[in-house]
């Protein structure tokens, strides 16, 4: 009970600020339909729950499933078996991932199943699993993080330059919503029982980061794989920029309970079964503990049904609506220090980015604060979020405008930052992009786009993710060389 408690704080607080804030514009420059503001409000208790439910899930059943993986590998002293494990729970893992889910069912709605979402699903989930498994390899073999990175990247580049517009954004977008509330907690499960495997046996702590980053650039990789694959298309699918809003709100989400709890089922079902398998063949759990975990997957279960059912049913078209009815203003400027708000209340109500921020504190004996952290992250994020609509609001700026020099910047600065604030600044980006992020701001940007005739929504509305996940990797390393600056002046 003090543990559901402790989840519904943490989640009260990611969401309550999105109320705030759709509250006040709803007051003042953007009134919304009654029967909008009611499934909103009451998908938003649902995204509470669900997300309080669901994360007790991943921390009494899922992530113990990483751990008692990671230490079976250990035992087994064997790399090919380590690697194996970690591709094979690695794709069912980033199957799992609510925020790319949410992600491949949005391109599937926006180019009306031109790309299908699981075309997307799977297509990453392979590209993060290859990488889980080179990361793997990466820690028992010593190499050092910013080397993988720089030659990962350098891939990346060449690939973008023969990736379409239409896959861009959302390469870069997978990249970040790949990595959420379930995939990192159970990919760095995994990498205590691949540590425990090098001969040297003393593992620094800079080991202890980076596999989630370089996981996440499968994700990048495997998207623009997919984009050589497809035909050109003219997509022409758009957004409903005010969604048809059915006044009945209960029957609007009860009509989608037997969908949802199909999708939610299928996709818990791989990773349930290999903790079966596991059981007879390598954990051999007490039945008390087997019994936890299996509650755990149960909890799990009941909150991505719970999650998905408010995003679905409100969340997401009360986001669209505000980005679109603000960009039709007069004055622009409201849309974007909008999306800046947006942005920087929804990272400081990110339950894992204050997790990330105690750690640092902690690793760096209180010398880096966690205040200094936060506050940095916050503006990065709201900028990246702002930025966003900019670009959105002029057709000249394209998104690699961004990345491009923003990436650079970041894998330059892996030269002069401690190499242990570099593996926390790339785990960073998939902490920063948690579910608030894959939910309502990537609508609000979509809905901006759509109100824009010289703005395509899938070019322009898919990007903002990627934005997001970049900042952290630079504010951090930047704040790693003045730790650095200072310990050297005393």
């Amino acid at each position: 009970m003090n543990l559901l408690v402790s989840k519904l704080k943490e989640n009260i607080f990611s969401v309550v600020p999105i109320i705030v804030i759709v509250t006040v514009l709803h007051f003042t420059l953007v009134p919304l339909q009654p029967a909008m503001i009611g499934r909103f409000l009451f998908g938003s208790v649902l995204i509470i729950l669900g997300l309080s439910f669901f994360l007790i899930g991943v921390d009494i059943g899922i992530t113990p499933l990483g751990t008692h993986t990671g230490a079976s590998i250990a035992k087994s002293g064997k790399l090919w078996i380590a690697l194996s494990a970690g591709a094979v729970l690695g794709f069912f893992i980033s199957i799992a991932e609510p925020g790319l889910l949410v992600l491949s069912n949005q391109v599937g709605t926006v180019t009306s199943g031109e790309i299908p979402g699981m075309s997307i699903l799977i297509t990453v989930s392979i590209g993060l699993a290859v990488m889980v498994a080179l990361g793997f390899l990466r820690t028992f073999y010593n190499i050092p993080l910013y080397l993988i990175l720089i030659g990962l990247y350098a891939i990346i580049g060449v690939l973008s330059v023969f990736t379409s517009q239409e896959f861009f954004g959302i390469a870069f977008d997978a990249s970040g919503a790949t990595t959420g509330v379930l995939a990192v907690p159970f990919i760095l499960s995994l990498a205590v029982g691949i540590s425990e495997m090098k001969k040297d046996s003393k593992a620094s702590e800079k080991d202890s980061f980076g596999l989630v980053s370089i996981a996440s650039t499968g994700a990048i990789m495997a998207v623009m794989i997919l984009s050589f694959s497809v035909e050109s298309i003219e997509f022409t699918a758009e957004l409903p920029p005010f969604p048809e809003v059915e006044n009945a709100v209960f029957k609007v989400f009860g009509s989608q309970f037997l969908g949802v709890a199909k999708e939610s089922f299928i996709t818990l079902l791989p990773l349930f079964a290999i903790l079966v398998i596991f059981q007879n063949v390598a954990f051999k759990l007490s039945r008390s503990a087997f019994k936890k975990m299996l509650m755990g997957f149960a909890y799990a279960f009941v909150g991505l049904i719970l999650f998905f059912m408010g995003v679905n049913g409100g969340f997401m078209d009360v986001g669209t609506a505000l980005g679109h009815g603000l960009s039709v203003l007069e004055n622009k400027s409201f849309v974007i220090i909008a999306g800046f708000i947006i942005g920087l209340v929804t990272i400081l109500a990110e339950p894992a980015v204050h997790v990330l921020t105690h750690q640092i504190e902690e690793v760096t004996g209180g010398y880096v604060k966690k205040k200094a952290v936060l506050i940095s992250l916050c503006i990065g994020v709201g900028m990246a979020v702002g930025l966003s609509v900019l670009r959105i609001l002029v057709p000249e700026i394209k998104l690699w405008h961004y990345l491009l020099p923003g990436y650079v910047m970041a894998l330059a600065l892996t030269f002069f930052a401690p190499k242990l604030f570099v593996g926390i600044a790339f785990d960073a980006g998939g902490v920063a992009t948690g579910p608030m992020t894959a939910t309502f701001i990537l609508a609000f940007t979509q809905g901006a786009a759509s109100a824009h005739e010289s703005a395509d929504v899938l070019v322009d509305g898919f990007g903002m993710i990627s934005m997001v996940a970049l900042m952290p990797i630079i504010t951090l390393q930047v704040l790693g060389i003045i730790f650095k600056l200072k310990s050297k002046g005393n």
